[in-house]
């Protein structure tokens, strides 16, 4: 008697669908704030040093509540880690909206940041990771992860039209309002859960044998070099392009798109960024199933160095703005899927959110550092050439960090159940 084999499990699934909404309008909103530094400190007259501090201040409050969020989805469940970090995100952007002081602005990204981690990559993608074939794994959270690229797209471009029409402090409440609107998503949410064969190691012992790991510490020390880049980027760029970037020719290609002043292209460069990284990432999960991860992550690093240099090297004019966009676009957040796809091969999918919150801390801390030092070195010199070959320098190093990795797999294993 014969018997028709099981069909393949589908790439496409709601809980892919669903995570890469909710991811999207997260970062969307994460990736704009690189337009509000202009704005508030001229309606403050503060210090670049201050709204970068608070930026800076969001960055490792994400980076600090990513692996409590994953503690929260894998002790109490995912969905009140998602719940609880988008009522967090909405409510700090409300605040911000009324703060007049550095200080007041700083203690509200706190709120911002953790809402950040409980709505973002952490949480998210080990559930996608777990309602995934391990065929389709590696695509899936690139997928995901490329969802918080094409938030990127339109996040920037969307606040730059809305500061032309209201006030700064109004687009932090239609914000809020947005990332409240994600929750529709999570009844799509559902994924498998882990339940324990009898050999499966509790948190506790794979964190200790994590932490005893090279390994480990080799992927931590690694992630540092792309959260100061991203971080610096994403809140600083603008501006950059906006104070150094040469004149737009009237006349010209992009005068005739619309973008007549640098600021537009500033907030412009910061979606071809995420456009471009829509493509990379997702080669990047395609590449992550083939070949070994810890040498893509290592020509990842190496080529946004090379790209960098060649940047700042050269006079910035309009179309080096736009081929450095395109060529950091593609390299983006490429890092993302292979860095949580080596977490998850390595040391089993059961606490892959906590574990990967772990290893984010350490790009965020790296995040904190690229905002922070991007601001104060502004102030110091007037530009931020300095901070740039900065980031350069820690970015070739992570290139190196990542060729000793062990990629075999040291998990006691988890069993998958539906939820």
């Amino acid at each position: 008697m014969s018997h028709a084999s099981p069909s393949p499990a589908p790439l496409i699934t709601p809980v892919l669908i669903a995570g890469s909404a909710i991811i999207l309008v997260a970062f969307a909103i994460r990736a704009s704030f690189g337009v509000f530094q202009i704005p508030i400190a001229e309606e403050f007259g503060w210090l670049r040093t201050e709204f970068s501090l608070a930026i800076a201040i969001q960055n490792l409050a994400w980076g600090i509540g990513q692996p409590i969020f994953g503690a929260i989805a894998e002790r109490i469940g995912d969905r009140i880690a998602i719940v609880l970090g988008a009522v967090l995100y909405a409510v700090g952007l409300i605040l911000s909206s009324f703060a007049t002081t550095p200080v007041a602005h700083q203690l509200y990204e706190v709120l911002v940041g953790f809402g950040i981690a409980g709505t973002g990559f952490g949480v998210i993608l080990a559930v996608i990771g777990r309602a995934s074939s391990d065929e389709h794994r590696s695509m899936a959270l690139a997928i995901a992860t490329a969802a918080g690229s094409a938030g990127q797209v339109f996040g920037a471009p969307v606040a730059e039209a809305l500061l032309a029409i209201m006030p700064w402090q109004q687009v932090f409440v239609i914000f809020a309002a947005a990332i409240l609107a994600t929750l529709f998503a999570l009844p799509f949410l559902r994924a498998p859960t882990t339940q324990s064969t009898g050999t499966e190691e509790t948190l506790g012992q794979i964190l200790g044998r994590a932490f005893r790991d090279p390994t480990f510490g080799l992927i931590f020390l690694g992630f540092f070099s792309c959260g100061y880049q991203l971080g610096f980027i994403t809140a600083h760029f603008p501006a950059l392009v906006t104070e150094m970037c040469a004149p737009i020719l009237a006349g010209g290609v992009l005068a005739g798109l619309g973008i007549s002043t640098t600021s537009a292209l500033g907030a412009v460069a910061i979606s071809l960024i995420g456009a471009a990284n829509i493509a990379g990432t997702l080669l990047a999960g395609w590449a992550g199933h083939r070949w070994p991860r810890k040498y893509l992550l290592a020509g990842i690093y190496t080529a946004r160095t090379i790209a960098g240099a060649l940047f700042i090297a050269l006079p910035i004019t309009p179309l080096s703005v736009i081929l450095f966009s395109l060529a950091m676009g593609s390299l983006w957040l490429a890092t993302v899927p292979l860095t949580a796809g080596l977490v998850g091969h390595i040391y089993g999918l059961r606490y892959m959110g906590t574990l990967y919150g772990i290893v984010f801390f350490s790009h965020q801390l790296g995040s904190f550092v690229g905002v922070w030092l991007g601001g104060r070195l502004y102030d110091l010199q007037g530009d931020y050439t300095l901070v740039w070959w900065i980031g350069l320098g820690v970015g070739a190093l992570s290139a190196i960090l990542h060729l000793p990795i062990r990629e075999a797999p040291q998990s006691a294993g988890a069993r998958l159940t539906p939820a």
